[in-house]
């Protein structure tokens, strides 16, 4: 759901690779167990990168339009042209409910 994180070596804290082994559980166990030991990782997600935008006058949304009349022929039409120029991006929103990393290695269901 848009967390962020790095694909490094052992930079994901649940990864199976990552910190020492024991030779007497499974991954699954081993993946707890570093969870429970470790305070600052965490499944969940509390934050994510929003992508709506604000323009000039304030207004927030995901795309901005403008509408421009164009005379052809005598004739007057009315077009829409994008705005992409100074536009401001909202950055970093709080979720309201947090939600479960999506590279978290435990099944939470099965079918």
């Amino acid at each position: 759901m848009g967390g962020s994180g790095s694909k490094g070596k052992g930079g994901w804290p649940f990864s199976s690779s990552a910190g020492g082994s024991d030779s007497g559980s499974d991954g699954s166990e081993q993946t707890l167990a570093r969870l429970k030991g470790s305070r600052s990782a965490t499944p969940f997600v509390f934050t994510r990168r929003s992508s709506l935008y604000y323009d000039e006058d304030g207004d927030l949304a995901h795309e901005f339009y403008e509408e421009t009349v164009v005379t052809k022929n005598g004739r007057k039409k009315s077009k829409l042209k994008r705005i992409q120029k100074n536009l401001i991006p909202q950055g970093i929103v709080k979720l309201d409910h947090p939600c479960i990393h999506v590279d978290f290695p435990i099944i939470l269901c099965e079918v």
